[in-house]
């Protein structure tokens, strides 16, 4: 709002022309979300404790979980105001591509507090069923893959890192590769949340790294240097990201071990699907996998101790996610977190380099 009210303006008072600059935009949008998580977390923490909206935690996990017990849960809700306010305010709202990504991540925002608040109406660790949550995602995640094949000028091909000559066409089969993607994203890093400060910190990282590669996609001249699909408009997708950023940051001031809160599946949920939407948008779906690794890491340790045990009937890890792995072996709960944190930095520096790679 605040490039749509205030650039027209720059003929008149030439300090305004500021606001023409993505570069700008991008670091206040971050800025700003960082301000408004920091200073509205303490009064939303105490009103989630008034509430006692605290989280429930599983009596077969580690045992050094169960002091967590009664942590105020759902602050994500805080990061998705402080995301979309900041998006807002910073971002040319008159794009499609940034109204698409904020409505899926304020869908999937939607099953992610249906499925907190069942729990604390229940007073237990379970909120939908497992059928019920994928449902909801797969009818969000098809609403906005129905959009993008049906937008004029939307490509159906995908940009395989390191390759620039290979960009297979799915056509109609990329409604399907969306939903995944998107879903994907969602479940994955839902499944990531499991210690103070572990989600948040990939997601940090993961939403700078789409910040440079939605700022570079959607300019021209760098576009087509690196060889890659120029997509008009999708440098304000940039905003968004550096807003997740920020919001991210701020929540982690209050997330990080011990956590005063925790994100629980509002956030959890939104973030990754706002990562999977960006993806998407960006053309560059496959470069999550190696963007959101230790998401990636955490799902298939997920499905693979679940088919190992119905196959076999035996567990592949001490406990999954693999993260918990890790605690049952010994390692202290900071260590967990910040050695998985480093993997993502890594995968992300990794993963831009692709960019020129190709």
């Amino acid at each position: 709002m605040l490039y749509l009210w205030l650039y027209p303006l720059h003929t008149e008072f030439s300090f305004l022309n500021v606001f023409r600059y993505l570069s700008f935009r991008i670091i206040y949008a971050a800025v700003t979300a960082f301000l408004v998580a920091f200073v509205l977390a303490p009064p939303l923490i105490r009103k989630l404790q008034e509430i006692r909206m605290g989280q429930h935690v599983r009596e077969d996990g580690p045992s050094t979980h169960l002091s967590k017990s009664g942590t105020p849960t759902m602050g994500g809700l805080l990061i998705l105001f402080a995301v979309v306010l900041a998006t807002f305010l910073w971002a040319d709202i008159t794009n499609r591509y940034v109204w698409l990504v904020v409505l899926a991540t304020l869908g999937f925002g939607a099953v992610g507090f249906a499925d907190d608040y069942l729990k604390f109406v229940r007073g237990r660790s379970k909120g939908l069923t497992a059928a019920q949550k994928f449902l909801a995602q797969g009818l969000v995640a098809l609403s906005i893959g129905l959009v993008f094949y049906f937008l004029p000028g939307y490509s159906t091909q995908l940009s395989v890192p390191f390759f620039k000559n290979f960009t297979p066409d799915l056509g109609l089969l990329y409604i399907p590769f969306a939903i995944l993607v998107i879903v994907g994203a969602s479940n994955a890093v839902n499944l990531t949340d499991g210690l103070d400060g572990l989600a948040i910190g990939p997601i940090m990282i993961a939403s700078l790294a789409y910040t440079i590669v939605a700022y570079v996609v959607g300019n021209r001249i760098t576009s087509e240097y690196l060889l890659i699909p120029y997509i008009e408009g999708a440098g304000e997708l940039a905003v968004f990201t550096a807003a997740i950023f920020g919001a991210s940051l701020g929540f982690l001031w209050f997330n990080t071990y011990p956590a005063s809160v925790f994100m629980g599946d509002v956030g959890s949920l939104p973030l990754g699907a706002a990562l999977g939407t960006v993806a998407v948008v960006s053309k560059h779906e496959l470069l999550l996998l190696l963007v959101g690794g230790v998401f990636v890491i955490e799902a298939i340790s997920v499905i693979f101790q679940v088919a190992s045990f119905k196959s076999r009937g035996k567990r592949i890890f001490l406990m999954a996610p693999i993260h918990h792995h890790f605690e049952m072996k010994g390692w202290e709960e900071p260590k967990v977190v910040v050695r998985l944190w480093i993997i993502a930095i890594l995968l992300a520096l990794l993963s831009l380099s692709t960019l020129k790679l190709r």
